[in-house]
This record gives structure tokens, C-alpha cells and sequence, in this order.
């Protein structure tokens, strides 16, 4: 009974939450919902790759990003981020910001726009949802690959696309 109530409701939740873009899974926009702030501008990896004037900022980890992440994409770390990372780049530059399933690219975001840049977005269900949706990534060569850092099984499994790797 307690199952058939748990299975209910996340299935309602997702049912009703709002989707944005095109995450299908309604279990992963719950969990996308109650771990968002929204104080960062959302934007689905449709528009994203859309965009031909952004610059994309991996936020991950430095072993992750080298695993793969989207091409052209600049790495700032999150642990390791400074503003002295990103001093060159114009304050009007459209930037998506990116991790694995967008928390750690919003806290990023967000002191983006605290620090003045002015049209930052935050990727929704970032490069986990990027690979879902079927687009394309690149390893530390800039060669295409299907292999996708899954920070750690609990989170990998909004991972449904591509190879996961966790070293």
C-alpha cells in the first residue's frame, strides 16, 4: 500500500508540475522543482542549442568537464570558481550555465548576476538532460563521445542516454 502511495504521488507530481522544455520524466522535474531556487533564469536545451552568440560555463568538477561536456563550453569549476575566471568575458554576453542536473550551475548563476552579468541562464536539468534529449558532447579532445561523468549512481540514474563513467 505504502508503495502504490509513493508510485501515486510521484506520478501526480509530475503530472502536474509544470514542465519546462522537454523532460519527459516527470520523477526528474519533481526532483528538479524541489531543488531549484529559481533565482536564475531557467532555459531548455532546445533553445540553448539554439543559441549561436552564448557561451557556455561547465560548472562541474575538472575530472567531469574532462570526461565530456557540450562543445566550446568553457570550464569555471564550482568549488573552484572566481569571478577572475570569468573577468574577460563582456557583461552582456548571453551565458548558459551548466553541471550535471543544474543545482550546482544556479549557486554559479547566481553570483553571476550578483557580479553584474546581465543575461545568465541556468541549462534545465543541464548536461544530464542535454545527453537525454540526444545532443551532442565532446571529451577533453574535442571528439565527440558518449561517455558522461554521473557524479555518483544516486544521482546518475537521471541519466538515461550515453555511457556512464564515475572515476
Amino acid at each position: 500500500m505504502k508503495k502504490t502511495w509513493i508510485f501515486t504521488y510521484f506520478l501526480l507530481l509530475g503530472f502536474f508540475t509544470t514542465s519546462y522544455g522537454q523532460i519527459r520524466s516527470g520523477a526528474y522535474r519533481a526532483v528538479l522543482k524541489t531543488l531549484y531556487k529559481n533565482d536564475v533564469p531557467l532555459i531548455s536545451c532546445e533553445e540553448a542549442n539554439k543559441l549561436k552568440s552564448a557561451l557556455f560555463l561547465d560548472t562541474r568538477a575538472y575530472p567531469e568537464f574532462n570526461v565530456s561536456h557540450i562543445a566550446q563550453a568553457h570550464w569555471v569549476g564550482y568549488e573552484e570558481f572566481s569571478l577572475e575566471k570569468v573577468k574577460d568575458i563582456d557583461k552582456g554576453t548571453p551565458l548558459v550555465v551548466y553541471c550535471s542536473v543544474g543545482v550546482r550551475s544556479e549557486k554559479i548563476g547566481r553570483k553571476l548576476l550578483e557580479a553584474g552579468f546581465k543575461n545568465v541562464q541556468n541549462l534545465y536539468g543541464s548536461l544530464f538532460e542535454w545527453v537525454n534529449q540526444g545532443y551532442p558532447i565532446v571529451d577533453m579532445n574535442g571528439q565527440p563521445t558518449l561517455k558522461v561523468h554521473a557524479y555518483s549512481p544516486a544521482w546518475g540514474v537521471w541519466l538515461n542516454k550515453g555511457e556512464k563513467v564515475y572515476e
